[in-house]
């Protein structure tokens, strides 16, 4: 009798390994540059991350977060307003892991060489199964440098929750804003009439003069009303928000918590959630401001340049986020075609699959490498060098591979066929989710435009790009091109005028990264792995899709790594 429902040629789930110790260029690039040299990959504390995310359970918290998504509250039972959002408990789960790892903030809470590189590891694991948490995660670790400008008892008060590693979901932490000892910390910047043109809020900020009556406020410094609409503020449950808004002198940035220091809420009006295309786990929303407190960090007028510090790490979180996402699709790739049959053979063993396969894990590569070394440039003994090659590098990488990440997903999610396509298995979500770390903290213009400020009033930063990415010439000669094309595209942008610096500043921008990712490969990565990454990406060896290499690529080499 013949069986119709007979399961075989399935592959089988891809769960309980160990996600960091598996992934060979992270562990690599955690021993070159993190916090314990050649011992860190050893340590334990990466590989028990590793192998949390790595868990049945979860994988399993990680899809109930994106299948059960957030809800909003506008009013409680009695009508009282109450603006909160209600998360799956899975959600709670995963970002109490993430915090308790100190994927946050544990670069500044113990900082020093190669710190800021164990908690970027940390938080590419994390973001590699879900990534809808790693928004509020990666926004209280950018927040720490903004909130250092504050007055000094706003800063004494929440420095310690910031760095704390602690989660509780609860505003206030259920009493006064006081008692609760931790705290997650996001930004409300976007209007809708300016989106990244934030010059253009219309959000007002009026000083308030004198103490309340409810307790001083004094040692927090000067306070503000605030009054506006925010097209886009993420994570709206977080404890406190950097809020930009147009006070007298100017766009300025304020600290505005949820719940105030008497214990009363702030006026936090959550108009509604965004339904988004992706990172489903993450709420999203619209919020009305109306008299809300806040307070001034830095100088009045001096909004952008106080909150920059917050945005550039955000931008490099990003960045980690990509690589996070393209690490995740290459393994899910990789386990399916060494698991799956076709044509009376394993797909790995098919020179056209293994070669896609193959082609993904040099990007997966290229990005992890590139993300590290970044996070390296953050550390607190980063020399003026190390500070003007960030401020170019982390714009460019931003660019350059959360633009690749789409496509990337796109390709790794074909390698399972029909499978890939549908939501039980993991690459839907991610197809779904790369092109948001593209748009976040800057789309491609604003970015590639960046890119050109740098260079008319930075110009240390080119040379100490230069400096860095130079120091693998003579390794190829294909390299060597490249990298000369580059200089000579730079000499000849800076006696451009605006406009047409403007029409090349995408190709400037590339072209800056793919050099960057080239030098990265050549000096760091296995011979045949960095070769075929460069004749691919910076010479004409490649094609216009994955899986095309050049003729004697080590294909199998390639995919051991992978």
């Amino acid at each position: 009798m013949i069986n119709t429902h007979e399961v075989e040629n399935q592959v089988p789930a891809r769960e309980d390994v160990d996600e960091y110790t598996s992934n060979v260029p992270l562990v690599e690039a955690v021993a070159r540059w993190g916090r314990g040299g050649a011992e860190a990959s050893a340590d334990g504390s990466l590989a028990g991350i590793g192998s949390l995310v790595g868990s049945a359970t979860f994988q399993r918290d990680a899809e109930q977060a994106n299948t059960r998504p957030p809800v909003l509250h506008t009013f409680d039972r009695w009508g009282r307003r109450v603006d909160e959002v209600e998360y799956d408990e899975a959600y709670h789960r995963v970002i109490g892991a993430a915090v308790a790892a100190g994927a946050h903030t544990s670069a500044a809470a113990a900082p020093g060489p190669g710190a800021n590189v164990d908690r970027a590891a940390a938080f590419l694991l994390f973001a590699q199964v879900e990534p809808g948490h790693a928004c509020p995660v990666s926004m209280t670790h950018a927040a720490v440098p903004t909130l250092e400008l504050a007055a000094s008892g706003l800063r004494d008060e929440w420095m310690p929750r910031l760095l704390s590693r602690s989660y509780d979901p609860a505003l206030g932490g259920g009493g006064g804003g006081a008692t609760k000892p931790s705290a997650l910390v996001g930004m409300a910047m976007t209007e809708k009439q300016g989106g990244s043109d934030v010059r253009a809020n219309t959000t007002r900020a009026e000083r308030r003069v004198g103490s309340r009556s409810s307790g001083s406020f004094d040692s927090w410094g000067a306070e503000y009303g605030l009054t506006g609409h925010k097209w886009f503020c993420s994570a709206p449950m977080s404890d406190a928000f950097l809020v930009l808004a147009q006070a007298q002198h100017g766009l300025s940035c304020f600290f505005v918590p949820r719940v105030l220091p008497d214990g009363s809420r702030n006026v936090f009006h959550i108009q509604r959630l965004k339904d988004k295309l992706g990172n489903r786990s993450n709420a999203s929303s619209e919020i009305e401001l109306d008299g809300t407190s806040g307070w001034l960090i830095g100088e009045e007028g001096r909004g952008v340049a106080t909150i920059v510090q917050m945005v550039t790490r955000t931008r490099l979180d990003c960045v980690i986020g990509t690589a996070a996402g393209m690490r995740q699709s290459v393994a899910e790739a990789a386990w399916h075609v060494r698991h799956r049959r076709a044509f009376g053979e394993l797909l790995v063993d098919q020179p056209a699959m293994a070669a896609v396969v193959a082609d993904l894990a040099l990007e997966s590569e290229a990005a992890t490498l590139t993300s590290m070394r970044l996070a390296r440039s953050y550390d607190s003994d980063a020399d003026d060098a190390e500070q003007a090659f960030r401020r170019l590098a982390t714009a460019v990488s931003k660019y350059w591979v959360c633009k690749r990440g789409a496509g990337h997903a796109a390709e790794a999610l074909e390698c399972l066929g029909g499978n890939g396509y549908t939501e039980a298995f993991p690459l839907a979500r991610r197809y779904r989710e790369q092109p948001l770390l593209a748009i976040w903290e800057g789309s491609g213009n604003v970015i590639a435009l960046d890119v050109l400020r740098v260079l008319s009033r930075a110009p240390e930063a080119f040379e100490a790009f230069f400096g860095e990415v130079g120091s693998a010439a003579g390794e190829s000669h294909v390299f060597d091109a490249a990298l000369e094309g580059v200089r000579s595209l730079v000499r000849e942008m800076t006696s451009t005028d605006a406009a047409g610096g403007a029409s090349l500043a995408r190709e400037l921008t590339e072209r800056l990264a793919l050099v960057l990712q080239g030098s990265l490969m050549l000096r760091y990565s296995p011979g045949s792995v960095a070769d075929a990454f460069v004749r691919t990406r910076l010479g004409d060896e490649g094609g216009r899709q994955y899986g095309v290499l050049p003729r004697g690529t080590d294909v199998a080499g390639i995919l051991a790594r992978a």
